[in-house]
Order: structure tokens, then C-alpha cells, then sequence
């Protein structure tokens, strides 16, 4: 009882020195949110000693972001910069010894590969290509460096790219001329050259070509790991590449290899879906990778494949999963596989054995957690950690599970000075079929239960996305909470992490059982005390920005709204957007195929109803959703004399990404809200 008593007594100063603490902190608002380093890709040496990673960090006032290479001990320290040269410094790749680290780098003027000693000494050039080069990896046998470059696909050698690019630079005319399909993609226009992957001796030589021809390799990414990779001897690249002639039309990636010194490269899947992400097991006895199902569904549940390649033989390995497997890595004796799902708005990490049966959790789901790997002797795991309140750091475990240690905190500072709230769940049943919904709320710093609040509805894009326990740069909750609002993101029909169902719910349905879902959750939140239901807003970018226009015309709940780089008129977005796998798909064809689907689902349709205030931002250099979407958007919004502004990058693309322009869209974003949420004077 004595020990308990002192416990009562100690309580009331903890809280009150808490209490204090947390009122010391200020709010984490965008400026914060820039102040952030920002890590990834790492790489434990071969030797288990120490961990390399890239850590960009944003200068506003030069608007850029410099990224450098560090290295922390495996059992612990300070992490240690090793490269000092040029804005660039990225992708380090150890080589099999662990004395030396391959890198991405600008510091002569254009992006080459380097290699430069563990300590970051005597750094060396490996590439000059004219074309440049990226994505590095170094082969196990430790021979030889594999990258990719954009070259002229008829030139057989340097000089010939060379020539072709200064001509291309020169050249007074800059008319584009196509005779197919996806000539532009994501933010630039298709040119002349493609991505191709080369191999090159450490030592330097010639780079060789290994993917000639006219297909991008590996192909742009449906998310996910790397599309390429070398088997445990060094002699062979396994690589993806659509090799379909209507490249918007197919998802229909497959797998090849490759002999490392060039040749004729060889298929080795037989699959009409997308054949992704191939990691070799460590005794190169396996080859694992990503698949989907289902031809031109690029939200298709991802399953683990494995091929025995002895035999040629292939197992689908997680058929009884009903999550998408995101990134693989194998145990360092090839007896186990790991993976990581997405499961109701966390990731966590399985383990089953390489010869197939049921999996097991080992890291719960708490958070986000990737870039799993392992020490020598498989004792030891590092990966990557990020919650929604917490950027990437970087952690150890045992293998066999237990209590993480941190290996980075390199944010600490920053984190430390600033209140940051925890992410909660609520779970809702939909109006429209007693399907359960679940969002996550963020309240603002020094939130009180008993005060009301406005309420910033977020709505995520893809549509088959979700929002997470997860840290975002560019549609961060932390910094509208700490604007005041209690922030709501619902993950609605469509969202992914909750089975391949809820997620294919709503193709052919855009407006229908997820517009349900979002305004179900919409009316629980107005039920809770703390909401005030006079001053809610939504906000939304892509296909959020969608349902933001679907909302315009179908309620007027929201005081104020958010379109970014949202879709507008279904019609007219079927002829201008890029992959038109994903339009065939979720709308079960092209506009002349299905114009019923395109006519029911289009907020074009019902403009007349519009009421709410509205901001409009998109970037004009935006080609998945064109910026004329938007344009007609505040076309209508301003003919219909509804409050309204529109904010335009030339600049940026379908997400904004500079820093000066990063900080113009959220203050904009939350002025505009503001403004028009404000509490009215009783």
C-alpha cells in the first residue's frame, strides 16, 4: 500500500510537468512540416555493420532539395554524412565486400554512377553517358554495376546518343509527331528515347545495353520495389517490361532475365496481369515477385509468386491473403520469405517458409513498416518505421521479435519543439449496405472535449488508395489540426487494405456507395459533442478531388470545399487522360463504349446545383488529370456565381512538390477554409 500511495502522490506533479510541457510545444504547422529530413533507401552492408541511407532535407529559400548519403552503425551511434559534392547524392548500393558504396550523383553537372570507399573517400566516376544514369545496383559477385539510362533506342553507342541529344538541343523546331498511344505520361511528353537498363565493370568500360529496343525498361511504376534485379552469381538481370504494342491499354508487365554481359533476353512469365518487383533468394535457387490477376486492373490484389528455377516451376504463395503483398525480402539461409500487406490502414510484416503454407505476423500493425533486410547471420533485422505522427527513422530487432531500437532520429529536434498528435480510428456502417468503414481522426494540439470544433473532411485519391498511419508530405493532417480543425479521413469503398471487395466496391461506382460511406462517417462526426456540424469543410485531391465535385452537386453540408487536380467532366477526361487501362476499367470502357456509366457518374451533370464555396488547385504540367478539368470546374463554379478561386502551377504536376509551392497550397488551403468556416457571432 506504501508503494501505491507514493504512486497517487507522484501523479498529480507528472501531469502537471506533462501538462506543461506539451503547452511549451507550438503547433506543427508547415513550416515545421519543411523542416524535416527526410530519409530512405537504406542498405545494410554485406557485413552487418552499418547502414547507408539518402537524407534529403528541403532549402525554401533556394526552393530545392539536396540529398546527401550518412551511415549509422548497425549496433549503434550518430549517423555520419558521407557526401559533401553536389545537391544530389543518392541511391547507395554496397558492394559485396562492404568496403565501398555505389551512389547516384549530380555533382559534375549531370546524374552518373560513382563509387566512393565505406568512409566516404576517394570517390569515383564510373558513368559519363550524355544520356545520364540512375538506379544503381551492384552485382553480387561484385564485378559489376547495373543502372538505367534514357537513350536513343536505334544508337549503338555513346557517340551516336550523344550526337542525337545536342542535335535534339539545338534544334529550332519543337513540334511533337506521334502515331500512337501514351505519347505523354504522368509530367512529360513521350520523346525519342527510352529507358533501358546497362551494365557496366566496376573498374569502368563501355556500358553495355542490355533491354535494346523500343520499350521503357523497367516500365513506369504501379508502385513498389524495384523492377529489376541480379541473381546471387552475377550473371543474370531479371527485369520487367510491358511488351504489349498499346502501351495505355495494357497493364501486362512480364518478367525476363538477362545475361549481365548483354544477349538475348529470355520470358519467364505467362501471365495477361502485371508481373512485378523480382528479388533472386540469397542461394539463387528462387526467384520471387509481385503479380496481379487480372488484365489491366492496376488495383488488382498483388500476390506473392515464387519460381523454383531448376524446374521452371511457379507457386502462387498467399492465394489464401486477402491483403496485397507490398515489398518481399528473403531470409539469409533462402528458407524463409518475408512480406509486408497493407491491412486497415497499417503494414505489417509476414514471414512463411520459401516452400509455401500459411504465414505468420512478426511485426503487428501499428504503424508502416518496410525496407526490411537482415545481418549475415539472420540474427538481426533493420527496417524502416513512419506513423502519422512521425516521419521515416530507421530501426533494429531480433529476428525472432521483441523491442525495437532506434538507429536515426534524425527529426527529434524538430518533433521535440512541436505538438504532434496521435492518429485515431472510428468505425462507421455504411448507409448504403451496412458495410464497415473506417476513418482516422487527427485533433488539434490542446484539443478540449467539451469546446466545438470545426471539422476538415480529407478525401483520399487513387481511388484505390487509403489513408494510413502513415506520414504525408503533401496532404499532411498534422499541419490542418494544428490550423485548428479536427481533421477526419474517411477510407471509403475503394480504399485498399480492407480485401480486394471493398476496393473493387467501386468501380463502375464512383459516386455511389463511397459518396454513402464518406457521408455516413459525415454524420457520426456531427453526432460527436466536441463537432461543430455548422463549420465542416472537405478537401480532396485526384479522384478526392472527384468526390469533392460530386459532392458540389449533391449536398450542401460542407461550408467550404477543396478540388485539387480533381476530375471533373468523365467525358472529356476519357479522351485526355494517359492510362487509359485505369478509364477502360472503372468505367467499363471509353466514353463511345459506355456513355451511360460516363453520363451517371460525371459532377459535370449537375452543375446547377452547385452552392458551395470552392478552391480549385491543380498543376498545369498534370497529365494524368489534365488541368483543363479543373479549368471547367471554375468555369462552372464562376458562371454559376458561386464564391470560388483558382490556383494554378505552371510549374508542377499532378502533385505539388517545390517547396515555396508546397507552402503557398497548404496556406492557401487553409485560409480558404478558414474563412469560410469561421464561427458566427452569437
Amino acid at each position: 500500500m506504501r508503494g501505491y500511495n507514493r504512486g497517487m502522490r507522484f501523479v498529480p506533479v507528472f501531469f502537471a510537468a506533462l501538462t506543461m510541457a506539451v503547452a511549451q510545444k507550438t503547433p506543427f504547422d508547415i513550416n515545421a512540416l519543411l523542416k524535416l529530413t527526410r530519409l530512405s533507401e537504406p542498405a545494410l552492408s554485406p557485413d552487418g555493420k552499418l547502414v547507408a541511407f539518402t537524407a534529403r532535407s528541403v532549402n525554401v529559400e533556394a526552393n530545392s532539395q539536396p540529398r546527401d548519403i550518412y551511415v549509422v552503425p548497425l549496433d549503434g551511434g550518430s549517423p555520419r554524412q558521407l557526401t559533401k559534392a553536389g545537391p544530389i547524392n543518392e541511391r547507395p548500393r554496397w558492394s559485396p565486400d562492404s568496403k565501398r558504396l555505389a551512389f547516384v550523383s549530380n555533382r559534375g553537372g549531370s546524374s552518373q554512377i560513382w563509387v566512393m570507399d565505406a568512409d566516404g573517400g576517394n570517390p569515383r566516376q564510373v558513368t559519363s553517358m550524355s544520356t545520364e544514369a540512375e538506379g544503381v545496383l551492384w552485382s553480387p559477385d561484385g564485378k559489376h554495376l547495373v543502372f538505367g539510362s534514357q537513350v536513343y533506342p536505334e544508337c549503338p553507342d555513346e557517340a551516336c546518343n550523344k550526337k542525337k541529344l545536342d542535335a535534339e538541343k539545338e534544334s529550332k523546331v519543337k513540334a511533337r509527331v506521334y502515331t500512337s498511344l501514351l505519347y505523354r505520361h504522368w509530367t512529360e511528353w513521350q520523346g525519342p528515347r527510352r529507358k533501358h537498363l546497362f551494365s557496366v565493370p566496376v573498374e569502368g568500360g563501355t556500358p553495355k545495353d542490355l533491354t535494346p529496343g523500343i520499350r521503357d525498361v523497367p516500365p513506369f511504376s504501379l508502385g513498389g520495389p524495384d523492377d529489376y534485379a541480379i541473381s546471387p552469381d552475377g550473371q543474370e538481370v531479371c527485369f520487367a517490361m510491358n511488351p504489349e504494342t498499346e502501351q495505355a491499354m495494357s497493364t501486362n508487365w512480364e518478367l525476363f532475365v538477362v545475361p549481365i554481359t548483354g544477349g538475348e533476353a529470355k520470358l519467364i512469365t505467362a501471365n495477361a496481369a502485371a508481373d512485378a518487383s523480382p528479388i533472386y533468394s540469397p542461394d539463387g535457387k528462387y526467384l520471387a515477385w509481385r503479380a496481379q490477376a487480372k488484365p489491366g486492373y492496376e488495383a488488382d490484389r498483388w500476390r506473392l509468386m515464387v519460381l523454383e528455377r531448376a524446374t521452371g516451376k511457379a507457386s502462387t504463395m498467399t492465394d489464401a491473403v486477402d491483403r496485397s503483398v507490398q515489398s518481399i525480402t528473403w531470409s539469409p539461409d533462402s528458407k524463409r520469405i518475408f512480406f509486408t500487406i497493407e491491412d486497415r490502414g497499417r503494414t505489417t510484416l509476414q514471414v512463411m517458409p520459401a516452400t509455401g503454407g500459411g504465414s505468420r505476423e512478426l511485426i503487428g500493425a501499428r504503424a508502416h513498416v518496410d525496407d526490411v533486410q537482415f545481418s549475415p547471420d539472420g540474427k538481426t533485422m533493420i527496417y524502416s518505421e513512419v506513423s502519422g505522427s512521425k516521419p521515416t527513422e530507421f530501426y533494429r530487432i531480433s529476428s525472432s521479435g521483441g523491442t525495437a531500437t532506434p538507429l536515426t532520429r534524425m527529426n527529434d529536434s524538430v518533433l521535440n519543439a512541436h505538438q504532434l498528435t496521435p492518429l485515431e480510428d472510428v468505425w462507421v456502417e455504411s448507409s448504403a449496405d451496412k458495410t464497415r468503414v473506417q476513418s482516422f481522426i487527427v485533433k488539434p494540439p490542446q484539443f478540449d472535449a467539451k469546446k466545438k470544433y470545426p471539422v476538415l473532411f480529407l478525401i483520399h485519391g487513387g481511388p484505390q488508395g487509403a489513408w494510413g498511419e502513415s506520414w504525408s508530405y503533401r496532404w499532411n493532417p498534422q499541419v490542418f489540426a494544428a490550423a485548428g480543425f479536427v481533421v477526419v479521413m474517411p477510407n471509403p469503398r475503394g480504399s485498399t487494405g480492407y480485401g480486394q471487395q471493398f476496393t473493387d466496391d467501386i468501380n463502375q461506382d464512383w459516386g455511389g456507395k463511397v459518396y454513402a460511406d464518406v457521408m455516413t462517417t459525415v454524420d457520426h462526426i456531427a453526432a460527436q459533442p466536441w463537432a461543430d456540424a455548422e463549420r465542416f469543410a472537405a478537401a480532396g485531391g485526384s479522384y478526392g478531388g472527384y468526390l469533392i465535385n460530386w459532392i458540389l452537386g449533391h449536398s450542401n453540408r460542407f461550408k467550404a470545399l477543396v478540388s485539387h487536380a480533381g476530375v471533373y467532366d468523365l467525358k472529356s477526361m476519357g479522351g485526355e487522360t494517359e492510362e487509359l487501362w485505369f478509364t477502360r476499367w472503372e468505367f467499363g470502357g471509353m466514353p463511345w463504349e459506355k456513355p451511360e456509366v460516363y453520363e451517371k457518374w460525371s459532377p459535370s451533370n449537375f452543375v446547377t446545383q452547385f452552392k458551395t464555396p470552392t478552391l480549385v488547385t491543380q498543376g498545369e504540367i498534370d497529365y494524368r488529370v489534365p488541368y483543363g478539368q479543373s479549368l471547367q470546374l471554375f468555369t462552372a463554379l464562376q458562371v454559376q456565381k458561386v464564391p470560388s478561386k483558382l490556383l494554378l502551377y505552371p510549374d508542377e504536376g499532378h502533385w505539388i512538390l517545390k517547396p515555396q509551392n508546397s507552402m503557398l497550397w497548404y496556406n492557401s488551403v487553409i485560409e480558404w477554409v478558414k474563412e469560410w468556416t469561421q464561427a458566427k457571432p452569437k
